[in-house]
């Protein structure tokens, strides 16, 4: 299973992988997943393996096939990397994990037919795969067992490239959904979420089917139940995400920092903490901030820390101990708004900013919580 995955935060977390190589300068990486189904699938792939070679000649057959999938699946990846770059979209990783692999695109298409190429690339090239294996079956004469490992790469490569196209996000033919319906409505949002729900139905479709495939089959009815479930709630995830995403999406142009904002009063560095909140109380102002001998602003007071101090001790210390200082990227602009907005905190992650009038008078100070909050609300 493989899927391309625009991302909106480029900043990201340290990764659990390994660091496997940058083909075409994307940076590869392994989880540690997808050891635990290496060795799943060699245990499982290698007593066909058996009947044409001895052991333990055929354990290391049956890894080789492990990792020619996985190296099927980089290559459906890469796909989309690559028509991503082509439309000038920043490509930050791939990572194989333990479902097979996602391309982490940090931006989305900007219009349909865009969607549409990226999506189908990675189902195309493992359908390619799958045609050349066939090619090779038929015309190639070779030994046995490269004959059923090819097989075996042949259905594995169809199976991936067919399951993508099924029509329902996080898979590729959910964003081939959305891609038409984009294109019939002119409403991205519109389109993400129809694609989600298909990818919810689709998830209940490949449960049901799991059911129904380990009540007719046979010794590995468990292993088919467990695996569809694991599927299903992965598909159900990842549909359930992009719908949340969507509507998150559709609050960002009403994002409005003078409407978020607290208003502000400002103290001197030396002034007592039980002086400064007795100042902000009395304006009802629900920041504070510190300025330098020049009035300017130097640092903003944290709320927690401010909390955290009791009263009593509250005389005897500094606001300035308890503030955090200004650096360029946490004073915004009182207009700034949107996505402008957005990118800003995301490029500058800090718990207060200072917003600041075209004339460079402080407005007040926008807390990054009271932001969260416009994204959680009903």
């Amino acid at each position: 299973m493989a899927d391309s995955a625009p991302q909106g935060d480029r900043s990201g977390p340290a990764r659990p992988g390994i660091l496997m190589g940058r083909p075409f300068g994307i940076p590869v990486y392994v989880s540690p997943t997808w050891f635990i189904v290496a060795i799943v699938i060699t245990v499982m792939f290698e007593p066909q393996v058996a009947q044409h070679v001895h052991r333990p000649v055929s354990y290391l057959v049956a890894l080789t096939y492990a990792v020619l999938l996985y190296a099927s699946v980089l290559v459906h990846e890469i796909g989309h990397s690559l028509v991503a770059r082509c439309f000038g979209l920043p490509v930050r990783a791939i990572t194989l994990h333990i479902l097979g692999g996602v391309s982490e695109i940090e931006e989305e298409p900007r219009t349909p037919g865009r969607e549409f190429l990226v999506a189908a690339a990675g189902p195309l090239l493992s359908l390619a795969l799958a045609v050349g294996g066939y090619a090779a079956l038929v015309l190639v004469p070779m030994p046995d067992v490269t004959v059923l490992l090819i097989e075996a790469l042949t259905l594995a490569n169809l199976l991936v490239g067919v399951f993508n196209l099924l029509p329902g996000l996080p898979l590729d033919g959910g964003r081939l959904v959305r891609a038409a319906v984009w294109k019939i409505t002119g409403r991205q949002r519109t389109a993400t979420v129809a694609a989600g729900w298909a990818g919810r139905v689709v998830a209940v479709a490949v449960l049901i089917l799991g059911a129904v495939l380990s009540a007719t089959g046979g010794g590995d009815r468990w292993l088919t139940v467990v695996w569809a479930a694991l599927v299903a709630s992965f598909i159900w995830v990842g549909a359930g995400e992009a719908i949340r995403v969507a509507r998150i999406r559709d609050r960002i142009p009403l994002l409005n920092a003078r409407a978020l904002a607290r208003r502000a009063v400002s103290v001197p560095q030396n002034t007592p903490l039980a002086e400064a909140v007795r100042r902000a109380q009395e304006a009802g102002a629900g920041a504070i901030v510190v300025v330098g001998h020049d009035d300017d602003p130097v640092g903003i007071v944290s709320e927690t820390a401010v909390i955290a101090t009791p009263e009593h001790r509250r005389p005897w210390v500094e606001t300035a101990s308890l503030t955090r200082a200004l650096d360029p990227g946490m004073i915004l602009p009182a207009d700034i708004t949107g996505e402008d907005l957005v990118a800003a905190v995301n490029r500058a992650p800090a718990s207060e900013y200072l917003l600041v009038e075209p004339s460079g008078e402080t407005y007040g100070v926008l807390a990054a919580q009271d932001l969260a909050k416009t994204f959680t609300r009903r």
